[in-house]
């Protein structure tokens, strides 16, 4: 496949309904009112010469280029800055236009180095394009090999010189070759909205700046990509370019981090990646990426890499490379011994929020068809759960109403236990756009996130409620808005139940609930309440994001019913820029709930006790599926330290580092006989395995994502995989050995499965996801577009539901020994486990895992900044170094929990949700002290990880 190239129209598309016609070059074209000349003139197929422009910004017009000639009037405007008007008549090429382009691009090309032959931009340079362009043959003015950056004075370096910066790790700046278009530091402020880079100096000075006189490493860029994807030069380029070369070939795929779901170009030479472009036709993030998606790939061709099937009899042994024939073989035989000898329950498996649909599918039918049962279980219960119980019981579906674009129509945004800029920084970046137009912000966080106070946005509340009180807050907005009348009757009484509706407003409004009462609860005081209260319900369109700083509570699921009811309370559904939005943390958590890899539903959100839906499914797989719920995570650890549990397949999670409780995890993965790790690295959990299966990289294989807008993205195979097998073809193997007649030849096919059982993917398909690009859904009969926008005319359940969310306290308790509460949460730089983010430059940034603690309490615990410091709780303790700060409150310390020498989930309980059993990692109650360096515990673990991970065939030689 050649390179997929893009159609830049230099200038944003205008949203105007109002169309006008006018005249280009002799040809009449009609577009919508406001739009540039330019873009114009693209639409009739007239490209004009450009190089500030791109249709990712506003328009800027300081290059010149791309000067017209307008009928009646003076002078050459700028096209892209010049708007279209009714009976416009446009030249785009005179001889006049020819001269001025030609003196432009002389001079900008007088002051550039002549290396184009040697550049790593060549063949993919803007400047070198338009000179071409515009007829460039010949340069008047010299150049001797400096230039305003580059000048040289008797051989000793003037005042000018600025030297190339190659402090990022993924990307060059070379100032000698910049032409100061400023395409970059818009792209810093407009798209991405850091700010970090500026313009320094004056006329022919003029130069880009990293911040005050830094080096990109240490100012306050965060590697979006974004300046290097807008600098038409090689002035900022990618370091794999440089190295590699200009790659020949791309492939249009999705991003396999967090829930957002970009699409990318992945451009390829051969079968070695080049670089990874944010597709802008990527309906999720609009041509823009994060440090993540767009530089970190390189864990894909890791050296930790598995790539062989390993066995091994006890997990104190060596592992033992075998071929893949061995090891399925291997997998069968054990696990019809372990069901003959204990039971056919005695055997389950884990999908993974991380691989396609069609894998996860494939896994939860093999535990249904081979293993016989329902012992299926994923991590976006361990996260997102409460999502599906809160919203299925008051809209009557498990997903997010709106999608991405919506929020460009917000007046409001809540944002309640999430942190978008670390978390889903393309979304966020979408979300301070919106802010810097005049949308307000509401944040509801114990610690003060980085979007509360960011350049140019400001939240206009902060509510850092006490770790474990997000239903007393909800409940307490809910208050103000019912007993000052703020609600929106005229939606309730349409679209909701009204006796409900009184019934839990003479609920919320007693007094109790009031900000006044609740406040010895939160924290927060009430003043603030009530104000952020009175935004949300009178401030325009109002639109709630969360995240698991809401659904990891022992009262999850009643803090996503608490979200519910305020956004049917104000009428905030139904309509663009409204909604409730859960943002997913890892690619496809989405996908994983909506394909059945839960103990207690099929695909679609479908109760296994439902004869009607068991019938679809057991007439397709020609077996009888059981009626009765299956084992979750943690049930089946306990059936293990008890006995009863032996088997587990695992693929693509991380349970040992992700799951809470860290030595109950341990406990019951020794206590089986034969655990399956399917992975790409020999990750925790494989600790305790015997039987390992490499997987395969998002880049090595064709499937689909569902992002956190229910969007279902495609995944397409850019190169073989690594090991042999996609992660669906080693998943239909195994069930091949245990005797099913599975014969899938391409994902394509289980799609259609999928499509066939599972009503809201009616109609979903590869022909028609290439054909429109992505889809959101439902998509069936009766939404054959899919469904941007959910309850648009009425909710799915008939009638919104109001339900009642009385604040009970977490059984997690601070107290004497315990008196800090510790939270959880990311940073930017890396992805969930770090499995993959560690195996990457991104260590840069986050090389350790660090406890955020107030400056009161840490001077209260002798504890400087830096120092190790002792992490204890009622479940275990750990060490990492100290970071004093007042982005926490006094009381409250939070940490990361990227790698797995800190283990930070050894800290946390098995305290879960009352509906869904997702742990409560949110609110753990622990004390800091000061230490001298490792537990006796992280001692042992890190001993029996380095003696588990050891590898027969590699180990060296007996001297």
């Amino acid at each position: 496949m050649p390179l997929v190239h893009e159609t830049d129209y230099g200038t944003p598309a205008s949203t105007s309904e109002t169309m006008v016609t006018l005249t280009i070059d002799g040809s009449q074209v009609t577009v919508p009112e406001g739009t540039s000349v330019m873009r114009a003139s693209m639409d009739a197929g007239i490209e004009i010469p450009k190089l500030c422009a791109t249709d990712m910004m506003d328009a800027f017009g300081s290059c010149r280029l791309c000067l017209v000639e307008i009928e009646g009037r003076a002078g050459l405007p700028a096209s892209c800055t010049t708007p279209v008007a009714p009976g416009m008549v446009v030249s785009t090429q005179t001889n006049r236009l020819k001269d001025v382009r030609r003196g432009v691009m002389e001079l900008y090309i007088s002051d550039h180095p002549l290396d184009c032959l040697t550049c790593a931009a060549n063949g993919d340079c803007e400047l070198q394009d338009m000179a071409g362009a515009v007829g460039l043959r010949d340069v008047r003015y010299g150049y001797d090999g400096d230039n305003h950056v580059k000048a040289r004075n008797n051989g000793d370096l003037n005042l000018k010189w600025a030297p190339k910066d190659e402090s990022n790790p993924y990307f060059t700046f070379d100032p000698a070759k910049c032409i100061v278009c400023s395409r970059c530091v818009r792209a810093c402020e407009e798209v991405q909205g850091t700010f970090a880079l500026t313009i320094e100096g004056r006329g022919f000075n003029s130069r880009v700046s990293a911040g005050m006189h830094e080096d990109f490493i240490s100012s306050e860029c965060v590697s979006c990509g974004a300046c290097v994807q807008a600098c038409p030069t090689a002035t900022l380029i990618e370091k794999s370019v440089i190295e590699i070369g200009q790659p020949e070939h791309s492939v249009v795929t999705t991003c396999a981090y967090c829930g957002v779901g970009c699409s990318f170009k992945a451009e390829m030479r051969g079968e070695e990646l080049v670089r990874m472009v944010p597709w802008k036709d990527g309906q999720a993030n609009r041509g823009h990426s994060c440090v993540k998606g767009r530089f970190a790939y390189g864990y894909s061709s890791h050296k930790d890499r598995i790539l062989n099937p390993m066995i091994r009899e006890k997990i104190t042994d060596p592992w033992r490379e075998v071929t893949w024939d061995e090891a399925f073989a291997h997998v069968a035989s054990e696990f019809r011994r372990i069901q003959y000898q204990y039971g056919r329950d005695s055997v389950g498996g884990i999908t993974s929020s991380r691989c396609t649909n069609e894998e996860t599918y494939l896994v939860q039918k093999l535990v249904r068809a081979g293993f016989r049962n329902n012992n299926v279980d994923t991590c976006a219960r361990v996260c997102h759960s409460p999502t599906g119980y809160g919203l299925g019981q008051a809209f009557g579906t498990s997903a997010g109403t709106q999608n991405f674009d919506s929020v460009e129509k917000s007046d409001v945004v809540v944002i309640i236990g999430a942190n978008p800029t670390d978390g889903h920084p393309v979304f966020a970046s979408r979300l301070k756009k919106r802010l810097r137009q005049g949308a307000k912000l509401i944040v509801i966080d114990p610690r003060r996130i980085d979007i509360v106070r960011t350049p140019h946005v400001e939240a206009s509340y902060h509510l850092p409620l006490k770790p474990g009180t997000n239903v007393a807050i909800l409940t307490s907005l809910a208050h103000v808005i019912v007993t000052e009348g703020l609600f929106n009757e005229a939606f309730i009484r349409e679209r909701c139940d009204w006796s409900e509706f009184e019934d839990w407003a003479s609920f919320v409004a007693e007094p109790h609930h009031s900000p006044e009462a609740s406040e010895k609860f939160t924290g927060v005081p009430a003043d603030i309440v009530r104000g952020a209260a009175r935004l949300y319900a009178t401030g325009g369109n109002g639109a709630i994001y969360y995240g698991l700083g809401v659904t990891e509570h022992s009262q999850g699921s009643t803090t996503v019913m608490a979200i519910a009811n305020l956004a049917m309370v104000t009428g905030n559904i139904g309509r663009p820029g409204v909604g409730v939005n859960p943002l997913r943390g890892q690619n496809n958590v989405q996908g994983s709930c909506d394909m059945g890899s839960f103990p207690h539903e099929l695909p679609g959100y479908r109760h296994i006790s439902d004869d009607a839906t068991r019938d679809i499914f057991e007439k397709l797989w020609g077996v009888e599926i059981s009626n009765e719920p299956g084992l979750r995570i943690p049930n089946m650890l306990d059936a293990a330290v008890d006995g009863t549990f032996k088997g587990l397949y695992v693929q693509g999670e991380d349970i040992l580092q992700s799951d809470p409780d860290t030595k109950h995890v341990a406990a019951g993965l020794a206590a089986m006989e034969c655990v399956v790790v399917h992975d790409l690295f020999l990750n925790e959990t494989a600790n305790y395995a015997h039987v390992f299966l490499p997987g395969s990289s998002f880049l090595e294989k064709d499937g689909t994502f569902t992002n956190a807008e229910r969007r279902i993205n495609r995944v397409r195979k850019v190169m073989s995989p690594r090991n042999g097998y996609a992660d669906w073809e080693v998943t239909q193997k195994m069930a091949q050995a245990m005797g099913l007649a599975w014969n899938y030849t391409h994902p394509s096919e289980i799609m259609d499965e999928i499509a066939a059982t599972t009503p809201s993917f009616a109609l979903v398909s590869y022909d028609y996801l290439d054909q429109v690009g992505s889809v959101q859904w439902p998509c069936n009969e009766a939404h054959p577009q899919g469904s941007p926008i959910m309850h648009v005319d009425g909710f799915v359940r008939g009638k919104g539901k109001f339900i009642r969310t009385e604040y009970v306290a977490t059984d997690e308790r601070t107290g004497p020994r315990f008196p800090l509460l510790l939270t959880t949460g990311r940073i930017l730089s890396q992805y969930n486990v770090g499995a993959q983010t560690r195996r990457t430059e991104n260590v840069v940034w986050h090389p350790e895992d660090r406890l955020e603690i107030h400056s009161h309490d840490a001077e209260q615990r002798g504890i400087r900044d830096g120092d190790w410091i002792k992490l204890m709780s009622r479940s275990g303790d750990t060490t990492l170094r100290a970071l004093i700060t007042d982005r926490v409150a006094p009381g409250v310390v939070y940490t990361t929990f990227h790698h797995p020498d800190t283990q930070a989930n050894v800290i946390t309980t098995d305290f879960s949700d009352w509906a869904t059993n997702c742990p409560e990692y949110k609110v753990t109650a622990v004390q800091v002290s000061p230490s001298n360096g490792p537990t006796d515990w992280q001692r042992d673990y890190d001993e029996q990880a380095r003696q588990s991970r050891r590898i027969a065939s590699k180990l060296e030689p007996a001297e």
